[in-house]
């Protein structure tokens, strides 16, 4: 992979993602794992495209351009066919639906301020042309070549036919991880779809506006 160039709940009878694609995730997670020394971030350019096997369609490498906010530098096939055109160049965000982007934006905080990983279960209604998905987005955080963590390994699986193009995804479970606190499990952060809560603040989120919940 070249840069800039072409990689807890659901709902509905689709599954988040199936048997083979978990494997496959728990494989990219171990292999990203593996080229941590310690508690440090792998840098981009220790990731080698030839490791992701399978996943190779639906993986990326985003880079933060502004406080929440990525743009995808590599992208698969699949993430182009998710959204019916070329994807590099475009923010992340683009596949999440409008509603969900400003909680998006503060998970994104936490997976390069922290650093953390993140899992992200995804649903997209049926609608005219569009048949229901889920999904899940994996993100996992690198160091460019300066030191900074300020790229990101990602991973787009979905069930369900995509149909008519451009698909998004409400998030319906965000669950963060912390390297420095990977041993003491993750934190389940369930959305709220009634508006903004008491709860969660990611590092940047604005007190008061948290749209995300620690489920225990």
């Amino acid at each position: 992979m070249q840069d800039d160039k072409t990689v807890s709940h659901t709902s509905g009878g689709v599954d988040a993602c199936d048997g083979q694609q978990a494997a496959d995730l728990h494989a990219l997670h171990s292999y990203w794992a593996g080229l941590c020394e310690g508690a440090m971030v792998p840098r981009r350019s220790d990731i080698d495209p030839r490791r992701i096997g399978g996943l190779l369609s639906n993986a990326f490498i985003a880079e933060r351009i502004a406080p929440g906010v990525t743009r995808l530098r590599v992208a698969g096939l699949h993430l182009n066919a998710l959204m019916g055109m070329e994807v590099r160049g475009m923010p992340l965000s683009s596949f999440i639906s409008p509603a969900a982007r400003e909680a998006f934006a503060l998970a994104l905080a936490d997976l390069f301020e922290r650093p953390a990983r993140l899992e992200i279960d995804l649903y997209a209604k049926a609608g005219l042309g569009r048949p229901e998905m889920t999904g899940r987005l994996m993100l996992w955080p690198l160091r460019s070549d300066l030191g900074d963590v300020s790229r990101a390994l990602g991973c787009l699986v979905t069930q369900g036919e995509i149909g008519r193009a451009s698909r998004r995804f409400e998030m319906r479970a965000v669950r963060v991880l912390p390297l420095d606190a990977e041993t003491k499990g993750a934190r389940n952060l369930d959305l709220l779809a009634g508006g903004p809560r008491d709860g969660w603040h990611g590092r940047g989120a604005p007190r008061g506006r948290a749209y995300l919940r620690v489920v225990k």
